[in-house]
């Protein structure tokens, strides 16, 4: 059996168990033939899982594909035959032909010589694993070399090959004769026959079949007692070990059994109680939530009578604070409560027409406050019912419900100027309203004191309006500013609240929270067994609505356990009072953020503003009603400032009210100031102008309200006196003008000149805003006067304008005392027009130095106007003259008769030391005059006849001048006229 087994053998056989197996050549099977008697019953085709099997090539399996293990004699091998005496030198040549010669083999240009330099770096790095190598391969050989020193070698080829010849069908782990494949594989029946000429082969192949079989069970019997032989050592330690692991196992099992004794005595004495009562407890609690819970459905069932119930007494807060309580109550407590479906829906309507009631009641508030009649009683009515719609539009968030206030005040202003016009004109007589029957028309048959009156009237009601509007809504600013001051308050207690509740965190659910680690200890839970109810009721308490805006008989409210009002206003809402005294409950429904609250707040102030700015722009629309047919500009400057007070006093009273200034009022006055102002001076330059054409230069009587109207002007200030009737006759006109002690002759056109002045400055006292206009205005009167007088006396325009003969010394000296009349005045009329201008605006007062200027250069151009009028009477005489008796000669007596007349013409008009200054002027050119003349007649002062009778005349000549009023002090110092000798 064995010899017949190993002609069976596979022709590869590993040569070792390792991972890596190596494989011999063996016989090809394909020469070994089988007993014809008897085919192969085991074919060693593997059927079964290939991880079962060796891992190596199967013939059987790899027969139709051509490997490396068919190849039998390779190209080396034939080569390098050693049992070859000597090597075919034809071997090639015979093969390939005679063309196949051995050639020597070039080197290649493109690869270097290798040298052992080369491998230096690779055999430096791998020495060192080398000898670690060899090193663990004598302290722990492989394990082929271990079977092989194990087990003799013949033995293990031997087992082998035995092995080998048992087929491969019996190896399989899937091995099972109840498949019909595998049966007949392993029990071919198709060879036996049951006829019966065929007994005898039947039975002597089924002996076979049966020694096969009993052989292949020996082999591997043998193999299995060589293998428990080579491992009895770790098979019987095993068993050992399996020993003392069943002891361990018993005596476990034993722990264990008395351990789950003990947990259950202590379960049954120690835990099922106290378990028990925390089972009790939260069946407890959860009737209290049921119970709870159908309060709170009859409390919800009672909402549409109660919102019913507020809304008849106005009370629309807390409507509206209770429908969104249940609507709250609907989405989180009783939210898939089928009876309550449809309650969500009815609630929001509701609250939508609340919205539109609010909103009609808001405004029949604000027609009925402002349409009331305008009395000194400012206060605000019903202020509780205005709080209360201020509250539900903030609610509702209604942020321009001021604009129902703000249309109501346009009508109520555009009402109040109709009301007072009305009122007035019904009681003039003069005005017939049959035939005029237009307001308008009405009001400009009106006078101005009645206008003025009917002004001020409607300026009395407005500022009572304004009272009354700011009243009412600082009462809602005031709301509007607590709703805010609430929330930042409730937001600083969440935050408190936050930082004082964090070490709470584990009850948020206390229920489950008993049966973990993160809850409470059990000890404590029957100390803190009511938390829950305590959460339940503050829960029921937040969404439950106020107990007030229930019936009194509901049932809900009965229940001393439902404390739905008490808690839920003292937890949740705030009392404040308004500035009236009215105390109201806010809620925290509303919501608003801090910055809509305060936009809304400043949106309520600038309604205040545009309060002002209405009845501003209506004032102004009457101003401009009036002044359509010219009426304002043909007033005085008393009817204008009566009515630029009337106007000021107004704009200040609502200054004062509103708290910002509104200007159309005062643009419009301004507007109307400035034609005003143009139209004052086109009267006064237009009067000047008159008076200057008719002006004859004649020195004028100074009545005395002139001399009065001059006195006025004390210390720099200048106010006009108030007329005195009756006296003029009594006091007499004089011939001089006194001026801090100084007289000046003026004409009379100069006197109408300070009056005109003087008003121009009264007007800026009274009209502070046509400061800057009327100054511009005055001056351009002053440039005129100067330039006029100019053309008129020194330009001798007199002659043709107001028919005078000839311009004479006394015309000229007249007109300078009025210049500088004028010029004595220009720093006080400065100082009161600086006074009463801003500090930006000084600039402007330069004109009055350039006026100054130009009026001394006119001043100026008179006196010189003089000196050559005189030196040009020297000129004439002197060139003249001859040095020779009678002395003294004619020439110096004429000289002297029209310096006496000169004199006599300007001294009574001019000051004396004006007079001294002209006449030392008129002088020199005298003296020069003669000094040439002397020149001219070579007379020198060397004491001759001719010396001596120019000596006489000189004296003649000085002893007339000096015997002048005023110039006796006078040093003509004649001794010039002589040439100094070199």
């Amino acid at each position: 059996m064995y010899a017949m087994a190993s002609s069976h053998s596979s022709s590869l056989v590993p040569h070792s168990n390792s991972s890596k197996t190596f494989y011999r050549k063996g016989l090809d099977t394909s020469h070994v033939g089988l007993v014809r008697s008897l085919p192969d019953v085991c074919p060693k085709v593997p059927t079964g899982d290939s991880n079962s099997l060796r891992d190596e090539p199967s013939v059987v399996a790899d027969q139709h594909k051509w490997t490396i293990y068919h190849s039998k004699v390779n190209l080396p091998a034939a080569l390098n035959d050693p049992r070859l005496a000597k090597r075919e030198s034809d071997f090639f040549t015979k093969t390939w032909g005679q063309d196949f010669v051995e050639i020597a083999v070039l080197p290649s240009p493109y690869l270097p010589p290798i040298t052992k330099e080369h491998f230096q770096s690779y055999v430096q790095q791998t020495s060192l694993r080398e000898k670690s190598h060899e090193k663990w391969k004598t302290v722990c050989p492989p394990k082929d070399d271990y079977n092989r020193t194990a087990f003799p070698h013949s033995h293990v080829n031997k087992s082998t090959a035995d092995l080998e010849q048992v087929p491969k069908i019996f190896m399989k782990p899937d091995f099972a004769l109840d498949d019909s494949l595998t049966f007949n594989a392993v029990l071919p029946w198709s060879h036996f026959s049951g006829a019966g000429g065929k007994g005898s082969r039947d039975t002597a192949s089924s002996k076979l079949l049966q020694e096969k079989l009993s052989h292949y069970l020996d082999i591997v019997e043998v193999n299995i007692a060589h293998q428990i032989s080579l491992r009895s050592e770790a098979f019987f330690h095993a068993m050992t070990s399996q020993h003392e692991l069943q002891d361990y196992l018993r005596k476990t099992s034993q722990a264990v059994k008395m351990l789950r004794d003990k947990i259950s005595q202590i379960d049954r004495v120690m835990c099922e109680g106290s378990l028990r009562i925390l089972r009790q407890t939260m069946n407890r609690n959860n009737c209290i939530k049921v119970y709870n819970k159908l309060k709170l459905m009859a409390t919800v069932h009672q909402t549409q009578p109660t919102v019913q119930l507020l809304l008849s007494t106005s009370e629309y807060v807390g409507a509206l604070d209770l429908i969104a309580t249940t609507q709250e109550v609907l989405q989180q407590e009783l939210q898939g409560i089928h009876s309550f479906r449809h309650l969500g829906s009815q609630l929001c309507e509701l609250e939508k027409l609340i919205d539109k009631m609010i909103i009609a009641e808001f405004t029949s508030y604000a027609r009925s406050d402002l349409s009331r009649p305008l009395e000194e009683d400012c206060q605000v009515i019903e202020e509780e019912r205005l709080v209360s719609l201020v509250f539900g539009l903030l609610k509702q968030r209604k942020m321009d419900f001021f604009v129902i206030y703000a249309d109501e005040m346009m009508t109520t202003a555009k009402s109040i100027i109709k009301q007072c016009v009305i009122s007035i004109v019904s009681q003039i007589d003069e005005i017939d309203s049959e035939h005029v029957t237009k307001l308008a028309d009405q009001m400009r048959l009106m006078n101005f004191s009645q206008w003025l009156d009917l002004l001020q009237n409607i300026f009395l009601t407005f500022t009572i309006f304004l009272r009354r509007v700011k009243a009412t809504l600082s009462v809602i600013r005031s709301v509007v500013l607590m709703v805010l001051d609430k929330n930042q308050r409730i937001r600083e207690m969440e935050v408190m609240g936050a930082q004082k509740g964090l070490g709470r965190e584990g009850q948020v659910d206390g229920d489950v929270a008993y049966l973990t680690h993160e809850g409470l200890f059990i000890s404590d839970a029957f100390s803190e067994g009511e938390l829950p109810h305590a959460a339940t009721n503050t829960n029921f308490q937040r969404n439950a609505s106020p107990s007030s805006s229930e019936p009194s008989g509901s049932d809900s409210l009965s229940d001393p356990e439902c404390t739905t009002d008490s808690s839920s206003s003292r937890d949740h809402t705030l009392p404040s009072v308004t500035p009236g005294g009215v105390e109201i409950i806010m809620t925290e429904d509303i919501k608003l953020t801090d910055l809509e609250l305060g936009k809304i707040a400043n949106n309520i102030q600038e309604l205040l503003y545009n309060a002002s700015d209405i009845c501003h722009d209506r004032c102004v629309k009457f101003l401009s009603a009036r002044a359509k047919d010219g009426f304002l500009e043909k007033l005085n400057s008393s009817e204008f400032l009566s009515l630029s007070r009337s106007v000021e006093v107004f704009v200040q009273n609502t200054e004062v009210i509103c708290g910002r200034r509104s200007m159309s009022l005062r643009g419009a006055l301004q507007g109307q100031a400035n034609k005003f102002v143009n139209r004052f001076h086109d009267e006064r330059k237009t009067k000047l102008s008159l008076l200057l054409d008719n002006e004859r230069w004649k020195q004028a009587d100074v009545p005395a309200e002139f001399q009065d109207l001059v006195d006025s002007i004390t210390n720099g200030k200048i106010i006009l006196p108030e007329k005195k009737f009756g006296c003029a006759e009594e006091r007499k006109a004089t011939d001089f003008l006194t001026v801090d002690g100084q007289k000046y002759a003026v004409v009379g056109t100069v006197l109408i000149l300070i009056r005109i002045i003087l008003e121009y400055c009264s007007c800026v006292d009274d009209i502070p805003s046509i400061t800057t206009d009327m100054l511009t205005r005055l001056c351009e009167l002053l440039k005129y006067f100067n330039s006029r007088s100019c053309q008129l006396v020194l330009g001798a325009g007199a002659l043709q304008v107001v028919g005078l003969k000839t311009i004479t010394t006394k015309n000229l000296a007249l007109s300078s005392r009025c210049l500088q009349l004028i010029v004595h005045y220009i720093p006080v009329i400065r100082a009161h027009f600086e006074a009463r201008m801003q500090p930006k605006q000084y600039s402007m007062l330069r004109q009055f130095d350039h006026i100054t200027k130009d009026y001394n250069e006119h001043i100026a151009e008179i006196c010189a106007k003089l000196v050559t009028i005189m030196d040009g009477l020297f000129d004439r005489l002197l060139s003249k003259y001859e040095v020779k008796a009678p002395v003294p000669s004619m020439c110096f007596r004429n000289i002297c008769k029209q310096m006496a007349k000169m004199h006599e013409a300007i001294h009574e008009l001019l000051p004396e030391e004006q007079t001294q200054a002209l006449f030392l002027r008129i002088n020199t050119s005298c003296r020069l005059h003669l000094k040439s003349q002397l020149c001219h007649l070579n007379v020198t002062n060397d004491g001759g006849p001719q010396h001596g009778m120019v000596a006489a005349d000189i004296a003649f000549y000085t002893g007339n001048v000096l015997a002048l009023k005023g110039l006796k002090d006078l040093d003509l110092n004649m001794g010039e006229i002589w040439e100094q000798k070199r």
